[in-house]
């Protein structure tokens, strides 16, 4: 299976500047500082972390949204990095993204047929006639009635607004969708519904997907494999069941035991990992391992000075730490039986 995504050392630094005629840069917020990862086609990459630790802004940089501080993105075989707007505008077509917040992602003023047809205006594909056709298939696609097409985003709910983002997201038949977020603001049996929808397209349309979420289970549901990120760098990265079964970096682990156990007898036996502190800044990160102020495995000398590189941990098991986990501190049983919100399994 060939990469259809590969970034390399991808940096987005955001200076920050003294002055108001003469701006001095006297500092930058590393917002994203020297990631690397691949996505396979058809494949899910999931990416998890605390907020603030740079996901979104990995997904506008991977976009060309924002352009890189430093680093390489490679799109189907082809080097984007540096490319101008108007060497992007064919790739865009390729690129799509469906954004956290339904409410805020439409135009309220806009009929919904507009909305979805707008990327196929912009790309200048079909007449006038073939749009309206096309948006009424993706209506329909996506389960709602093409006789929705003149209405208005506010006589829909939630989860149908962001149908209608999925749509619009499909309309020039991408390779790759990000989707930055996109059941957080929803309820829970309503992003049920729209993950399997996502996961349908998939099937159908041979999509490929980075999805970015808070919700582990949401990303577990989804993923092929997952990425975990703090502070701008990326913590450990392996498949799904690897990850979810045998995490070995203690940021991992930490989250993973803050997920609600359904058994209450299985949250008993279960021996979290309590952090301490709170996120370094960014401007100024810590030397060393990022995490290591927090960490409970943190050793003097070494994790406070040397910075871990992602090193392969297992097979096809990636992780940034100097002392990786080597039992995960939870009940057999809920290895055997992890949580998992039974909305997502019906």
């Amino acid at each position: 299976m060939t990469d259809l995504l590969t970034v390399d050392d991808l940096k987005m630094h955001f200076p920050i500047t003294r002055g108001i005629v003469f701006q001095k840069q006297v500092a930058a917020v590393k917002a994203v500082d020297g990631v690397s990862f691949s996505v396979a086609r058809g494949e899910t990459l999931g990416i998890v972390g605390e907020s603030g630790c740079g996901k979104s802004t990995l997904a506008r940089c991977v976009l060309r949204l924002l352009d890189p501080t430093g680093g390489k993105i490679v799109f189907d075989g082809h080097d984007i990095t540096n490319l101008s707007r108007a060497e992007m505008r064919p790739v865009r077509r390729e690129m799509m993204m469906v954004f956290q917040d339904p409410y805020a992602s439409l135009n309220p003023r806009k009929r919904v047929g507009f909305t979805i047809a707008e990327p196929l205006e912009v790309n200048g594909i079909g007449t006038a006639a073939e749009q309206k056709r096309r948006v009424q298939e993706l209506l329909e696609v996506v389960g709602l009635s093409p006789e929705h097409y003149n209405r208005f985003p506010h006589e829909f709910s939630g989860g149908q607004r962001q149908r209608i983002g999925v749509a619009r997201a499909l309309a020039v038949n991408p390779k790759l969708i990000v989707c930055d977020e996109p059941v957080s603001a929803l309820d829970v049996s309503v992003q049920a519904q729209i993950l399997n929808l996502l996961k349908d397209l998939q099937r159908e349309f041979g999509l490929t997907y980075v999805f970015i979420a808070h919700d582990l289970n949401v990303v577990r549901h989804i993923s092929d494999r997952v990425m975990v990120m703090y502070l701008g760098k990326v913590a450990e990265l392996a498949n799904d069941r690897e990850l979810y079964t045998n995490p070995r970096h203690p940021y991992t682990g930490a989250l993973m035991s803050a997920v609600p156990a359904p058994n209450p007898a299985l949250a008993r036996q279960r021996k979290p990992i309590v952090l301490q502190g709170d996120v370094p800044n960014p401007i100024n990160p810590p030397d060393g391992c990022r995490f290591h102020p927090r960490c409970p495995r943190s050793r003097e000398g070494l994790c406070d000075v040397d910075e871990p590189q992602l090193r392969e941990l297992g097979t096809d098991h990636f992780g940034a730490c100097h002392l990786p986990l080597e039992h995960w501190p939870m009940s057999e049983e809920e290895l055997k039986h992890p949580a998992e919100p039974s909305i997502l399994t019906t």
